[in-house]
């Protein structure tokens, strides 16, 4: 009996050890911060924010109801080799403080960073140059190869772009060292909690609603449309917004997608602000267990379609391995039934891609690995 009761005071102790342990993790700086005050209260009025988080426009699950977490952390956890190239990505490296910008001009970086130029203005949207999509420098490595830019590397930002604050869009260590060189941030309700909390102050910082509408200049106008997709930072969800956005900028009409499933709002965007001269939509990191918050590559040509999109340019693929898909399957599969539907273009990342010039159109990943069909 008492040997009994020494195992369970150890365990105990063990148990609180850990609980106290984890609950000073997570007041690490990178794990952001809840809205508070009057921000919150802004948010409670939103029409998206119901029963204490906010809401898609379509009911959603993050996860099938009848998948496990046990299970889909057993698959993530047992990815096949064939999620991550098997050599180095070829890139190029442009000077993007002298990016040529008579046209408009789009530099990728892999995933969904990217900086968009034209003439005397700089935009950067989610900018991830720490070599990870995780809190930690431990899981979610960037592919080899990948990393050919840093911060140091960008140029003067007149603004700055976030769709939402997961890891792989909201990278704490790029914002760190960035947001002295940045002019303007616009972000989703309560995502500006995050940034003011790491120490980025709150003139430079514009939070929008879905439909709200944010003027920088007389050619420059910035507006938060939907998209269907999840946020959060801990072990909550919902607490801030999650955002594709329209740019219009010096006349060139441009649409942000950011993270999104597939649903009838990106026929409404297209409907209200397109044509679009060029949309930036996520393809890649789905998966058969979360078929509703990431689009399936055929769901992503409908959706430039749907838009009224001039040219695609395919994002968030070629750098991290955040599902259990081949790293080419998102784009070859998009190839294939985007055929005849809508004007594509796959730079490599750092290759600029020049409205009004040839687009980069190189199948360049083939020749990495051998492809897998």
């Amino acid at each position: 009996m008492k040997t009994f009761k020494k195992i369970m005071i150890v365990t105990a102790v063990v148990i609180a050890i850990l609980a106290v342990s984890l609950m000073l993790f997570m007041q690490l700086p990178v794990f952001g911060k809840h809205t508070t005050g009057e921000d919150l209260a802004r948010i409670e009025k939103s029409t998206n924010y119901k029963d204490g988080s906010f809401q898609n426009v379509q009911p959603t699950e993050v996860m099938l109801k009848e998948v496990s977490t046990l299970r889909v952390m057993r698959e993530m956890l047992n990815k096949p080799s064939t999620v991550e190239p098997s050599k180095p990505l070829p890139t190029v490296k442009t000077d993007l403080k002298n990016l040529a910008s008579d046209k408009l001009t789009i530099v990728w970086f892999g995933h969904s960073s990217y900086l968009i130029k034209y003439k005397d203005f700089t935009v950067l949207v989610d900018p991830v140059m720490s070599g990870y999509a995780s809190p930690i420098g431990i899981f979610g490595k960037a592919f080899e190869g990948t990393d050919v830019f840093s911060v140091d590397d960008l140029p003067l930002i007149d603004l700055l772009v976030i769709t939402h604050d997961h890891y792989d869009h909201l990278d704490y260590a790029t914002l760190i060292k960035l947001h002295t060189s940045v002019k303007n941030i616009i972000t989703p309700l309560g995502v500006d909690a995050h940034l003011k909390h790491w120490g980025v102050p709150a003139e430079k910082i514009k939070s929008l609603d879905w439909w709200e509408t944010h003027k920088l200049n007389d050619s420059t106008i910035i507006t938060s449309t939907p998209s269907r997709h999840f946020s959060g930072r801990g072990f909550t969800r919902g607490k801030t917004l999650w955002s594709s956005f329209v740019l219009n900028l010096q006349g060139h009409n441009i649409f942000i997608g950011g993270d999104s499933g597939y649903d009838n709002q990106f026929k409404k965007i297209g409907d209200l602000y397109g044509p679009f001269e060029i949309a930036m939509l996520e393809t890649g990191q789905y998966g058969k267990n979360w078929p509703f918050i990431h689009m399936m590559p055929e769901e992503v040509a409908n959706a430039a379609q749907d838009l009224q999109a001039n040219v695609l340019l395919p994002v968030h693929w070629a750098k991290f391995a955040l599902s259990n898909h081949a790293w080419t399957e998102p784009i070859e599969r998009l190839i294939a039934s985007g055929e005849g539907k809508v004007v594509m273009t796959t730079p490599k990342i750092g290759e600029p891609v020049r409205l009004g010039d040839t687009l980069p159109v190189e199948k360049w990943w083939r020749e990495v690995d051998v492809l897998i069909r």
